[in-house]
């Protein structure tokens, strides 16, 4: 999924950033001390715009462990919606992970996979040094719910290969509970996802009244979103809609279903110790890096004119022609002039839709904020 926001704020990622005594708007925190994150509505585009609701990342909150985005959505009547369609659209430095509880998507992406994501599936579209890809819900889906999580690569793996995964998790199951551990180590199941940082994430459902203790590294921070029902994580009621974050130290954690049928979902990991800028739908590690990938991604969906260290100068690709078909045959094997593979962005099948354009980059240069 993209994030389509038509001004998106820079994100400098290091530490979550903020004290009990001063909390951002967005967050704040419990007498238990659990933090509590507010999502944010935002449409997904479009005259009939799906919305949204985003509660990572926030100005003083980007992180929990490696994950740096989570959308949720629906459930929502396609015919009211109209749905998900977002068309292709870049990504690097970052792996998206899709679950759904209703409706399907079609995923297309530039390394020629084509899947369907149902309720129940895992999909991980690993972005490496660049991907782009399309989300579209399918004619038969009537109702869509579910959510789109990121998660930043660590430096010495975030140049690898753009790759699609997918499992399908099969349920644990204890009194009053079930679990679909699709990434990590959860309540004694190994998901076989291979992941590029150390993360763990689970959808939960409980039955009215049921407590689940879950064993976890003390030295992971994690985050339970409240998708149905009233739940309770380490004596913190979490409001509706609402993204519970508890940092390190928590050995266990102890989710408590109110008087309805809970499902929610729980994500954590190790603490992600490196400064990253995330903007738009890239994360790198520079305002330079950003600027680049941006001006890659412009050119060869033929949006701008290339950059001077770019194959395409020699060719005189002319604006509006996306590097596809004849074009890709004849720069397959170049590179541009840093190294980076050519074209940093692939390419995609005939009879498509047109691509999305970047947003302009701000006047001010990319650097963390305070």
């Amino acid at each position: 999924m993209s994030n389509t926001e038509r001004n998106p704020e820079e994100q400098i990622l290091t530490d979550p950033g903020y004290t009990r005594d001063g909390l951002s708007p967005g967050i704040y925190t419990d007498e238990s001390g659990v933090s509590l994150l507010e999502p944010r509505h935002v449409p997904l585009g479009g005259p009939r715009a799906m919305t949204v609701r985003r509660t990572l990342p926030q100005r003083a909150r980007s992180l929990v462990g490696a994950w740096c985005f989570l959308d949720f959505y629906g459930p929502d009547n396609v015919a009211d919606t109209g749905g998900m369609r977002v068309a292709r659209h870049p990504h690097t430095g970052l792996a998206t992970v899709s679950w759904l509880f209703t409706g399907r998507i079609d995923h297309i992406d530039s390394e020629g996979n084509w899947a369907t994501v149902r309720p129940g599936d895992a999909v991980f579209m690993n972005a490496g040094r660049g991907i782009t890809h399309s989300e579209h819900s399918t004619s038969d889906t009537t109702m869509l719910h579910g959510a789109q999580l990121w998660y930043a690569f660590p430096d010495h793996n975030r140049h690898s290969d753009p790759s699609l995964d997918v499992h399908r998790p099969v349920p644990v199951h204890g009194e009053g509970w079930q679990a679909r551990v699709f990434a990590g180590e959860l309540l004694g199941c190994v998901s076989p996802m291979k992941t590029r940082a150390s993360i763990s994430g689970a959808e939960l459902r409980l039955e009215p009244k049921t407590t689940l203790d879950i064993a976890v590294p003390k030295g992971h921070e994690h985050a339970l979103l409240r998708v149905e029902g009233e739940v309770t994580v380490n004596g913190c009621l979490v409001p509706e809609n609402h993204l519970a974050v508890l940092d390190t130290g928590y050995s266990t954690l102890r989710v408590t279903a109110g008087d309805d049928p809970v499902l929610a979902l729980l994500i954590g990991g190790e603490p992600f110790n490196e400064e990253i800028i995330m903007w738009w739908n890239f994360i790198g590690r520079t305002h330079e890096e950003i600027e680049t990938y941006r001006a890659a991604y412009q050119a060869e969906m033929g949006f701008d004119s290339p950059e001077p260290n770019s194959p395409l100068r020699e060719r005189g690709m002319p604006l509006g022609a996306p590097v596809d078909g004849d074009l890709f045959d004849q720069l397959r094997d170049t590179h541009y002039d840093d190294g980076r593979v050519f074209p940093q962005f692939g390419t995609f099948p005939p009879g498509q839709p047109d691509p999305l354009p970047a947003p302009a980059l701000p006047n001010s240069r990319l650097r963390p904020r305070q």
